[in-house]
């Protein structure tokens, strides 16, 4: 499935929908994995750190502003050449 986030697109191994409470307000949350690769590493990490996003799923049929609720990586050096990293990102509606 096919996500954007600030127009830069993502493809996810997975993806999950689903309504939680901040503050005592209803939520979109939204969970996902992908992969990435050495060469797309720097644009990636620089994507995550604005941490507003305009993301859009049109399989979902779905557009929001969000922040990111979780994300964690794995231990993987994508400074090496030909490393691939797994990349999960939970991201809340604002």
């Amino acid at each position: 499935m096919n996500i954007y986030i600030n127009d830069y697109l993502i493809t996810t191994e997975d993806f999950e929908s689903s309504q939680i409470y901040v503050a005592a307000e209803v939520k979109r949350l939204i969970k996902f994995s992908f992969k990435v690769k050495h060469e797309d590493y720097h644009d990636v990490t620089t994507l995550l750190y604005q941490n507003d996003f305009r993301v859009s799923v049109p399989d979902e049929q779905m557009n929001m502003e969000a922040t990111i609720y979780n994300y964690s990586t794995s231990f993987t050096n994508l400074y090496e050449k030909g490393s691939v990293g797994d990349f999960y990102l939970m991201l809340v509606e604002k």
